[in-house]
């Protein structure tokens, strides 16, 4: 494993899973890096994280 490449999840409600791993992904709509332990924002039906709950609202808000 290289914890320096990006980590592939399954995200679920309150949860995810880890399907590749790694030590951060990259948010949707920022493109920061977010590492897995302050990994707090997602969209399920998506299947993307976010940086923030701005970065959410922001997705959310493009898709309606």
């Amino acid at each position: 494993m290289d914890s320096a490449a990006p980590a592939k999840l399954l995200y679920d409600h309150g949860q995810f899973k880890v399907l590749w791993p790694g030590s951060y992904v990259i948010c949707a709509v920022t493109g920061v890096r977010i590492p897995l332990e302050d990994l707090r924002y997602w969209s399920v039906e998506l299947q993307e994280p976010y940086a923030s709950p701005e970065a959410a609202l922001k997705r959310a808000a493009a898709k309606a």
